[in-house]
């Protein structure tokens, strides 16, 4: 059986506009790197291993709700906002139907398609509402009113993904082992991977990604593992 264009097109290039990409691999990541850098600047500070576990759960628990929250009233708001264009658009198009299809056409002729096949496409696309509507916010706007991303959807995979990555250098505690240096091993073997996992959707080198997301990690853990060092539980910590 031949495929329709679509099919061939979802084979062939992976789901950008879903929504939870982004926020999932974006939610891990800052879980790694928040609870990496929070452990390392109490542990540097010289708490004891129940106050690193204190520290980083309390860490794991405010981040992913502050990280559900923040992705969905962000995204909330983007196609709340894109409704609004949306709709402003439909009433020009409602209110003058004959220059909206020439401001179409005149977007194509920028591209190089000749005058009269321009105008005479807008034209008949003029007789399908929906039709026109949706092609002029793609043109006008440079997005596709029917494929915005779920609130909910990056909502969720934020809150999942921030836990599991936070969760990473809090494991050799929780397993009862008390070394800092441990944990934070762990914790750079988890950025290491999470990078190497993403290049899975960039088509970037595995390598290269998780080595750079290693190093991004490990100089947030150098800075609060410096201030925590420095501040000491004579500042107040103890």
């Amino acid at each position: 059986m031949t495929e329709t264009p679509a099919a061939l097109r979802e084979a062939h290039h992976a789901d950008v506009a879903g929504g939870w990409l982004r926020p999932a691999v974006f939610g891990a990541m800052d879980g790694l790197v928040t609870n990496i850098a929070l452990i390392a600047g109490v542990g540097g500070g010289g708490v004891s291993p129940r106050s690193v576990v204190l520290t980083g759960t309390a860490g794991l628990v405010a981040g992913a709700i502050s990280m559900g929250l923040g992705e969905y009233t962000s995204v909330r708001s983007s196609n709340e906002q894109v409704a609004a264009e949306v709709a402003k658009e439909r009433r020009e198009l409602e209110r003058h139907p004959e220059a909206e299809a020439r401001e179409l056409a005149e977007a194509w002729v920028a591209r190089g398609l000749p005058r009269d096949l321009a105008l005479q496409v807008a034209n008949e696309i003029r007789r399908n509402p929906e039709e026109a509507l949706r092609m002029h916010v793609r043109e006008e706007l440079g997005i596709d009113p029917d494929e915005q991303p779920s609130p909910w959807a990056a909502a969720v995979s934020s809150f999942l993904c921030f836990s599991l990555g936070a969760l990473v250098p809090l494991i050799t505690y929780l397993l009862g082992f008390t070394s800092l240096w441990l944990a934070l091993g762990v914790g750079g073997v988890g950025l290491f991977v999470a990078g190497a996992i993403v290049a899975r959707f960039t088509h970037r080198p595995w390598w290269s990604s998780g080595l750079r997301q290693f190093l991004l990690g490990a100089l947030a853990a150098a800075a609060t593992y410096l201030v925590g060092t420095l501040i000491g539980v004579q500042g107040g910590l103890g």
